[in-house]
This record gives C-alpha cells, structure tokens and sequence, in this order.
C-alpha cells in the first residue's frame, strides 16, 4: 500500500505537475489525499523555504541549508504528514529527503555520511513508501525553467551543478531500487501519469 508518495527530480523536470494530476486523480477517485511540499508544507517549513531559496542572504553555507531542510522537514512530519497518514490520507510531497542528499550533498559537495548522521537523527527509519524520480534531458529542463519565468537561487545556477543534481539523484536511485522508480520525463504529461499510476497499482 503506497500511502506515503514523494516526487523527485531536477528543476524543470515535472515533478510538481505529475503531483499535483496525481492529487487531481486521487480527489476525483473519491481517496483521500492532500499535497504538500519540501521544504515547506507548514507555516515554520514554508518560512525556512523563503530563507533556503532566498538571494537576500548571499551564499548560506552548505552544511546550514542542510541543517535548515531537516528542521523543516522535522516539523513537517510532525504537524502535516503523520496526522494525514494515521487519518488515513494518503500524502504527495513535492520533494522529500532525496533532494537534500542531491543538492546539499551531490550538488555542493557536503559529505553524504554527514548528511546521513543528520538524517538518522531526525527521521530515524521514517521514509516515503514509494519515491517518482522524473529523469529528463537536462537541457530540456533548463529550457523549461527559463520559460517559467520566477526562479529561486538554484535555478539560476549553471549547468554543471545541475548536472551534479541529475547525476546524484540516479545514484539515490541505483542504490534504493526497493523505493525509488525512475520515471522518463521526456515522455508526455499524459504517459508519464499512466505510468505512475500502473506502478501504484501494483
């Protein structure tokens, strides 16, 4: 039973609208669920998200940006995700732990066995029961990204570190085989859904 849903990927690869047309799915179907958000989804977790993807504070260090992801993270499994699934709701989270091994890790070089001390220390053996890694070309992502128009701070950054991200993600992915499936983002909207949907019925 896959009650607990994350999405994965880099910037612009469609992620959050295959979220979001599961949610519309799942509100249509009559099942419970709500949609959520990393680092986000409470009112701490959506005010450490506006310092995160701010550039009103120049470059934060690596090893705080971590620090800050899991105290929002923290929170909101506390106040948002546990009460949602002992309610019997399913929950869909636009990113999740994944993407701070990714980008905190892969993509600014922060030692992964840090990250997995930090990790273990909050979340003890909490995970998503089922994680969507939508891969795609990344100059494809980056078009998308610039045709979006609003952008954060890791938006911006050059192709090289998002390569890192796209390249760190396969790697979660490869060595978490049981959880994590890889979705081909270059696919249309309409397959790449089907194809969500065929796994969660699984």
């Amino acid at each position: 039973m896959y009650n607990f849903i994350t999405f994965e990927g880099i910037e612009g690869c469609g992620k959050s609208t295959q979220a979001k047309i599961l949610h519309d799915y799942f509100t249509k179907n009559n099942i419970k669920s709500i949609l959520t958000r990393e680092p986000g989804g409470t009112k701490l977790a959506e005010k450490i998200r506006e310092l995160l993807l701010s550039d009103d504070f120049g470059r934060i260090c690596s090893k705080t940006e971590i620090l800050l992801n899991y105290a929002a993270r923290k929170d909101h499994i506390k106040k948002l995700i546990n009460p949602a699934l002992e309610n019997g709701t399913k929950v869909i989270s636009d990113r999740f732990f994944d993407s701070t091994f990714a980008y905190q890790g892969f993509g600014r070089g922060v030692q992964l066995e840090l990250i997995k001390k930090i990790h273990k220390e909050i979340l003890k053996d909490f995970a998503p029961d089922i994680t969507f890694l939508i891969d795609i070309d990344i100059n494809i992502a980056m078009k998308r990204v610039k045709l979006r128009g609003e952008s954060n701070k890791f938006d911006k950054m050059d192709l090289e570190f998002h390569q890192k991200i796209k390249d760190g993600f396969l790697q979660i992915a490869k060595n978490n085989p049981e959880r994590i499936k890889i979705i081909d983002g270059n696919k249309s909207k309409e397959e790449i859904h089907e194809e969500i949907l065929n796994t969660l019925r699984c």
